[in-house]
Protein backbone atom coordinates (compact mmCIF):
# COMPACT_ATOMS: atom_id res chain seq x y z
CA UNK A 1 0.00 0.00 0.00
CA UNK A 2 1.17 3.40 -0.97
CA UNK A 3 0.98 6.18 0.63
CA UNK A 4 -1.22 8.76 -0.53
CA UNK A 5 -0.77 12.47 -1.13
CA UNK A 6 -3.50 14.90 -2.90
CA UNK A 7 -2.00 17.10 -5.79
CA UNK A 8 -2.74 20.82 -6.02
CA UNK A 9 -5.07 20.35 -8.67
CA UNK A 10 -7.26 17.81 -6.84
CA UNK A 11 -7.66 20.39 -3.48
CA UNK A 12 -11.57 21.37 -3.07
CA UNK A 13 -11.55 24.48 -0.83
CA UNK A 14 -15.01 25.30 0.91
CA UNK A 15 -16.36 28.55 2.41
CA UNK A 16 -17.60 28.35 6.13
CA UNK A 17 -18.76 30.93 8.47
CA UNK A 18 -18.50 31.14 11.96
CA UNK A 19 -20.45 33.34 14.76
CA UNK A 20 -18.26 33.63 17.71
CA UNK A 21 -20.26 34.99 19.95
CA UNK A 22 -20.20 33.29 23.77
CA UNK A 23 -17.52 30.83 22.28
CA UNK A 24 -14.87 30.47 24.70
CA UNK A 25 -11.84 32.31 22.40
CA UNK A 26 -8.78 29.01 23.22
CA UNK A 27 -10.90 26.38 21.69
CA UNK A 28 -12.11 28.34 19.08
CA UNK A 29 -8.61 29.39 18.15
CA UNK A 30 -7.87 25.92 17.89
CA UNK A 31 -10.70 24.42 15.80
CA UNK A 32 -10.27 27.12 13.73
CA UNK A 33 -6.35 26.31 13.01
CA UNK A 34 -7.78 22.65 12.21
CA UNK A 35 -9.62 23.43 9.51
CA UNK A 36 -7.27 26.34 7.82
CA UNK A 37 -4.58 23.34 7.95
CA UNK A 38 -7.11 21.05 6.50
CA UNK A 39 -6.68 18.76 9.12
CA UNK A 40 -10.62 17.92 8.89
CA UNK A 41 -9.82 16.42 5.32
CA UNK A 42 -9.40 12.57 4.86
CA UNK A 43 -6.90 13.62 2.23
CA UNK A 44 -5.04 16.01 4.40
CA UNK A 45 -1.34 16.77 3.03
CA UNK A 46 0.84 18.21 5.70
CA UNK A 47 2.92 20.45 2.79
CA UNK A 48 -0.11 21.86 0.84
CA UNK A 49 -2.67 24.37 1.84
CA UNK A 50 -5.67 21.91 1.31
CA UNK A 51 -7.74 23.87 4.24
CA UNK A 52 -10.86 25.82 3.71
CA UNK A 53 -11.78 29.13 3.82
CA UNK A 54 -13.49 30.72 7.12
CA UNK A 55 -15.49 33.91 7.76
CA UNK A 56 -15.44 34.90 11.63
CA UNK A 57 -18.00 37.47 12.56
CA UNK A 58 -18.84 38.88 16.15
CA UNK A 59 -15.12 38.47 16.87
CA UNK A 60 -15.85 41.20 19.50
CA UNK A 61 -17.56 38.90 21.60
CA UNK A 62 -15.53 35.70 22.27
CA UNK A 63 -15.83 35.10 25.90
CA UNK A 64 -12.62 34.48 28.00
CA UNK A 65 -12.97 32.12 30.59
CA UNK A 66 -11.59 33.34 34.77
CA UNK A 67 -10.23 36.56 34.77
CA UNK A 68 -8.08 36.49 31.42
CA UNK A 69 -10.16 39.73 30.49
CA UNK A 70 -7.94 41.38 33.22
CA UNK A 71 -4.78 39.39 33.95
CA UNK A 72 -3.61 37.75 30.22
CA UNK A 73 -1.74 40.41 28.96
CA UNK A 74 -0.10 40.76 25.51
CA UNK A 75 3.65 42.09 25.32
CA UNK A 76 5.57 43.34 22.53
CA UNK A 77 8.81 45.93 22.34
CA UNK A 78 9.24 49.11 20.53
CA UNK A 79 13.04 48.73 19.63
CA UNK A 80 14.00 51.46 22.44
CA UNK A 81 15.92 50.86 25.43
CA UNK A 82 12.86 50.63 28.03
CA UNK A 83 10.59 49.88 25.27
CA UNK A 84 8.91 46.77 26.59
CA UNK A 85 5.34 47.49 26.37
CA UNK A 86 2.12 45.83 27.44
CA UNK A 87 -1.68 45.71 27.14
CA UNK A 88 -4.62 43.39 28.62
CA UNK A 89 -7.01 41.03 26.23
CA UNK A 90 -9.55 43.18 27.63
CA UNK A 91 -8.49 46.42 26.43
CA UNK A 92 -7.83 45.06 23.04
CA UNK A 93 -11.24 43.57 22.69
CA UNK A 94 -12.29 47.04 23.78
CA UNK A 95 -10.14 48.97 21.10
CA UNK A 96 -10.46 49.85 17.50
CA UNK A 97 -9.71 46.78 16.11
CA UNK A 98 -10.51 43.76 18.63
CA UNK A 99 -10.52 40.95 15.74
CA UNK A 100 -6.85 40.76 16.18
CA UNK A 101 -7.07 39.12 19.63
CA UNK A 102 -8.58 36.04 17.65
CA UNK A 103 -6.51 36.30 14.70
CA UNK A 104 -3.55 36.44 16.85
CA UNK A 105 -4.48 33.43 18.68
CA UNK A 106 -4.95 31.32 15.23
CA UNK A 107 -1.81 32.56 13.86
CA UNK A 108 -0.04 31.22 17.16
CA UNK A 109 -1.46 27.71 16.17
CA UNK A 110 -0.61 27.62 12.67
CA UNK A 111 2.85 26.75 11.18
CA UNK A 112 5.05 29.22 11.14
CA UNK A 113 6.92 30.00 7.70
CA UNK A 114 5.30 30.48 4.54
CA UNK A 115 2.76 27.79 4.88
CA UNK A 116 1.56 29.09 7.70
CA UNK A 117 1.23 32.57 6.50
CA UNK A 118 -1.08 31.32 3.10
CA UNK A 119 -3.34 29.72 5.37
CA UNK A 120 -3.94 32.77 7.56
CA UNK A 121 -5.11 34.46 4.85
CA UNK A 122 -7.99 31.89 3.89
CA UNK A 123 -9.60 33.75 7.56
CA UNK A 124 -11.38 36.74 7.55
CA UNK A 125 -12.28 38.19 11.12
CA UNK A 126 -15.30 40.60 11.80
CA UNK A 127 -16.10 42.35 15.00
CA UNK A 128 -19.58 42.95 14.29
CA UNK A 129 -21.82 40.72 12.14
CA UNK A 130 -21.88 42.25 8.66
CA UNK A 131 -19.45 40.63 6.11
CA UNK A 132 -18.63 41.00 2.25
CA UNK A 133 -18.69 37.58 1.93
CA UNK A 134 -22.27 36.16 0.67
CA UNK A 135 -21.27 35.85 -2.96
CA UNK A 136 -19.07 32.67 -1.44
CA UNK A 137 -22.28 31.67 0.15
CA UNK A 138 -20.30 29.80 3.17
CA UNK A 139 -21.87 27.24 5.14
CA UNK A 140 -22.47 27.73 8.78
CA UNK A 141 -20.49 25.90 10.83
CA UNK A 142 -21.45 25.29 14.89
CA UNK A 143 -18.07 25.28 16.72
CA UNK A 144 -20.43 25.67 19.86
CA UNK A 145 -22.39 22.41 19.26
CA UNK A 146 -18.83 20.30 19.35
CA UNK A 147 -18.36 20.62 22.76
CA UNK A 148 -20.51 21.72 25.92
CA UNK A 149 -17.06 23.46 27.14
CA UNK A 150 -16.62 25.35 23.74
CA UNK A 151 -19.76 27.85 24.85
CA UNK A 152 -20.06 30.51 27.40
CA UNK A 153 -21.81 28.86 31.14
CA UNK A 154 -24.97 29.98 30.97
Amino acid sequence: MKTFSIKPSEIKKEWHIVDAKDLVLGRLASQLAIILRGKHKPEFTPHLDCGDYIVVVNAQHVYLTGDKLAQKKFFWHTGYPGGLKERTVGKLLESAHPERVLRKAVERMLPKGTLGRMQLKNMFVYAEDTHPHQAQQPHPLDIGSLNRKNKKAE
